[in-house]
């Protein structure tokens, strides 16, 4: 597997699927979030809606991850995952993160998806340190069992975030 750090924004990546950092009820919102929804059009909200409820607004707990078409976006599919708000690190955040990561592999490999473009995951607005992040979903995307998609890119939104996550692809490597 090769994983790239990049710059950029997600929803213009030529990949076979792109990562949502959604919130539970995968009904759209801020950051990563609002701006894939915007791009992928009205059908992705009706997709998102069409999943099963486990609890009233539910949609995908903490850590699991859910598959729908890409619609307008470049990418064929988009993989919606939940990650952890941040309460210190000592609630489950790091294993939920890199279930997050796991999960969302783990779908890709069942999709039999060639590449697939990860954003920071929970580093936004749930307020994940982006080094610790970036140490936990970098372990959990190299620990990936083999058979899942060949180029895995982890799109940052800023200079600054990429920076930090080439560092700890560096250290990890």
């Amino acid at each position: 597997m090769n994983i790239e750090i990049i710059v950029g924004d997600i929803t213009a990546l030529d990949v076979d699927a792109i990562v949502n950092a959604a919130n539970s009820t995968l009904l759209g919102g801020g950051g990563v979030d609002g701006a894939i929804h915007r791009a992928a059009g009205p059908r992705l909200l009706e997709a998102c809606e069409a999943l099963p409820e486990l609890s009233p607004g539910m949609r995908c707990p903490t850590g699991e991850a859910r598959i729908t078409a890409g619609f307008d976006l470049g990418a064929r599919y988009v993989i919606h995952t939940v990650g952890p708000i941040w309460l210190g690190g000592g609630s489950g955040e790091p294993e939920q993160l890199a279930s997050c990561y796991r999960n969302s592999m783990t779908l890709a490999a069942e999709y039999d998806l060639a590449s697939i473009a990860f954003p920071a995951i929970s580093c936004g607005v749930y307020g994940y340190p982006p080094k610790r992040a970036a140490r936990v979903a970098l372990r959990s995307l190299l620990d990936s069992p083999q058979g899942g998609p060949s180029k895995v890119l982890v799109c940052c939104f800023g200079q600054d975030m990429g920076a930090i996550w080439r560092e700890a692809l560096s250290d990890a490597s």
